[in-house]
């Protein structure tokens, strides 16, 4: 117990100094600043917490640079960022019925009727402090989870298990994300092979390059990443807006009457279905693939069910606002269960944070990370520690941060910005673009990067066309190396045997899980 303390210490107070022992104030603004952004992104329609991740990335990248001392700045951005977009997608849903995200169309169904009846400020008071209820939550949940998870993985598994662990990661998120399995894990390969294009580990020189030296040590990552999500969305948004005409006039606001304060017979009326809601978000949160809008959609109608009047639910009551938002905020936290305690993104918030810790710094997620490793001190060789185990317990500091702000201030701010549900798609969408566009460039170097972050937009424009999901193609793209990597690891250690997957029980009973749930996913689709 007193080894763990002493890391959660130099876990707090990695966040307040510099590698040189100086006070370093930067972490904490940028977890602020990263909150009040994503507060303005989920109350803009049309944008969310991942979009405005993805986005941020390459501009706070080229700003910290690649430093150990850069990572935990742009770390609490993204996090704050993620966190405050989950609070402000509430905003539009409520005031103007104009939801951003599917999850935030439940919302609409109380927090609506609520601002016609003149109860809009209640209405984002009570989204507000469940949507912070439920993230507290599962963010607790993940701190006690994820470093238990980490060490029996680490303990249990080898090479041969945490191949297989990937394999039944992918084949779960492409039975479970969208709606054709089959398509799911099509897309998921097409990423994987397209992950592997240029270096390889043996050393044998570039592979599937077609000649084009750019292309030498690989896609670029980030530009691909961010053209199948943000590039394919805005030629998606671009389409749609050629089609429909803007209104001019924009959605008109419910004027606010009678008494709008969240009492305390308020919270006490709601707080059963926050912390039913915030169980349920957890729990689907912890699954990789699942994302929001089940757990809002689950969320919502357990407190239905459960409901002495039910009947009430759509009609305007404040129960409903509470189970939808404490449900789709509980998913935040719990979703870096399998980022920390397995390196296993498991929706598309995640993925980014996977990406800004590969990018920036010394320090890789998994299950490696929660070795708690005796502290000693060497003379000669320094300081003996865990460093990336630090750098886990910094990266909780700054969700508690973050934590802090949004139960101090994130309300107010939440609650001013119902103007921006009239901005335009005609003047958003070259915004983003030009901004993507800038970024990329400037991060991955020269055109080569913008010729990636286009065709991968028109990847991305495709699979959402079909309506295939787009995430078993993205977690392929990323996993797809740490596969390969555990592949050939494995392959050596069996001395050559290509039936080493087959020959430990638990690598077996990953793939036999695989099978079923891609056979079972199949059978039901059909």
């Amino acid at each position: 117990m007193e080894l763990v303390l002493e890391y959660v210490i130099r876990g707090v107070a990695d966040v307040f100094t510099t590698s040189s022992g100086a006070f370093d104030w930067m972490p904490l603004v940028m977890v602020v600043a990263g909150l009040f952004v994503g507060i303005i992104v989920g109350a803009t329609p049309g944008l969310n917490g991942p979009f405005a991740m993805a986005l941020s990335l390459p501009v706070l990248i080229w700003v910290f640079g690649v430093s150990d001392d850069a990572l935990l700045p742009i770390l609490g951005f993204l996090i704050g960022l993620m966190k405050g977009a989950t609070v402000g997608g509430a905003v539009p849903a409520i005031l103007f019925n104009t939801p951003g995200t599917p999850d935030a169309y439940l919302t609409t169904l109380d927090g609506h009727p609520m601002a016609m009846k003149g109860e809009g400020p209640k209405a984002l008071k009570v989204a507000h402090f469940s949507s912070v209820c439920g993230d507290t939550f599962s963010d607790m949940c993940l701190f006690l989870t994820a470093p238990v998870l980490a060490v029996l993985i680490e303990s249990v598994l080898d090479l041969p298990e945490k191949a297989a662990l990937i394999i039944l990661s992918l084949s779960f998120m492409a039975a479970v994300a969208g709606n054709s399995p089959i398509k799911g894990l099509m897309v998921g390969v097409l990423g994987m092979l397209l992950a592997l294009m240029g270096t390889t580990l043996s050393g044998n020189g570039p592979r599937m390059t077609f000649g084009i030296a750019e292309l030498g040590n690989g896609l670029p990552l980030s530009s691909a990443i961010l053209g199948v999500l943000i590039v394919g969305e805005v030629f998606i948004g671009i389409e749609e807006a050629a089609r429909e005409r803007l209104s001019r006039d924009g959605p008109k606001e419910a004027p606010a009457l009678g008494d709008n304060r969240l009492r305390l017979s308020d919270i006490k009326r709601i707080m059963p279905n926050i912390l039913s809601s915030s169980v349920i978000g957890t729990a689907i949160g912890a699954l990789p693939g699942i994302g929001t809008t089940l757990a809002a959609t689950l969320g919502y109608d357990f407190a239905k069910r459960t409901s002495k009047t039910p009947e009430k639910y759509g009609t305007g009551i404040p129960e409903g606002v509470a189970a939808t938002e404490a449900a789709n905020s509980s998913v935040s936290g719990a979703n870096l269960i399998p980022v920390m305690s397995l390196g296993i993104p498991g929706n598309f918030a995640a993925v980014f944070i996977i990406l800004a810790v590969e990018s920036v710094g010394d320090f890789t997620l998994g299950p490696h990370v929660f070795r708690f490793t005796e502290i000693k001190v060497i003379e000669g060789y320094g300081t003996i520690i865990n460093k990336d185990l630090v750098i886990a317990f910094a990266m909780f500091t700054l969700m508690v941060i973050a934590n802090v702000f949004n139960w101090t201030l994130g309300g107010v701010v939440m609650r001013s910005l119902g103007v921006l549900a009239r901005v335009p798609k005609s003047i958003m969408l070259p915004v983003v673009l030009l901004i993507t566009l800038t970024a990329v460039y400037a991060q991955d170097g020269g055109f080569i990067a913008i010729w990636v972050v286009m065709v991968f937009g028109l990847i991305g424009y495709v699979l959402k066309r079909l309506d295939i999901s787009i995430l078993p193609f993205v977690i392929g793209f990323l996993l797809s190396p740490r596969l390969e990597e555990l592949v050939r690891g494995g392959y050596s250690a069996s001395g050559g045997d290509p039936l080493f997957l087959l020959k430990s029980p638990i690598a077996l009973a990953f793939l036999l899980a695989s099978g079923f749930i891609i056979y079972f996913a199949t059978k039901k689709a059909g």
